[in-house]
């Protein structure tokens, strides 16, 4: 059994720190409006939701050809979040609005996962490293992939929402925030072995 609050603290951190869909989403929001940003994040739900389900396959079928694997792919696991803890401190606050409307479409949001580097590593992280291990039955493994796209909906959904008042606290206390991000991060990576 996974300890739970270690892997929360993961799914939610990874999912609201900034990438590309969060800060597309509070882009395409502060410039278009929520509603006319709700598209763009069904197509985030929708592509991460396909990237998701195809890191649980591939996940279960690692395990299934090579049980002994699963120390590896702990170790994979372990070093992207480290990874990302280090892009999290080291990550600066966009502070232009370049983008075009056309980026605002759900089309642009469900193909966006799919060269999204955080997506594609959260998905297989999270189901090799914390899931797959624990878990392989089909249906157990759609409602987690279920989940953890519905929290992701969310984290599009709150950047959206707060648009730039939330991209000016980011700027404003960024070192703070990330300094804080990155050590939660760096805690879920040590945890993996405890």
């Amino acid at each position: 059994m996974p300890n739970i609050t270690i892997f929360l603290s993961y799914v939610f951190l990874t999912t609201f720190t900034p990438g590309p869909n969060n800060i597309m989403s509070m882009s395409n929001a502060s410039r278009y409006g929520f509603k006319k940003t709700l598209n763009f994040n069904l197509g985030v739900f929708t592509g991460f939701f396909t990237i998701l389900a195809l890191s649980s396959i591939f996940s279960v079928t690692l395990f299934n050809l090579i049980p002994s694997i699963k120390p590896f792919m702990t170790w994979v696991g372990v070093a992207y979040i480290l990874w990302l803890a280090w892009k999290t401190f080291n990550s600066k606050p966009q502070l232009n609005g370049s983008s075009k409307k056309d980026t605002n479409t759900f089309l642009i949001g469900f193909l966006l996962q799919f060269v999204n580097p955080k997506a594609i590593l959260f998905g297989i992280t999270t189901f090799s490293t914390f899931i797959v291990p624990y878990y392989k039955s089909g249906y157990i493994l759609s409602l987690f992939t279920l989940f953890l796209a519905l929290v992701a909906f969310s984290s599009t959904c709150s950047w959206s929402l707060f648009g730039s008042l939330f991209q000016k606290l980011l700027i404003k206390y960024s070192r703070i925030i990330n300094t804080v991000m990155a050590l939660l991060l760096i805690y879920c990576a040590i945890s993996l072995f405890l």
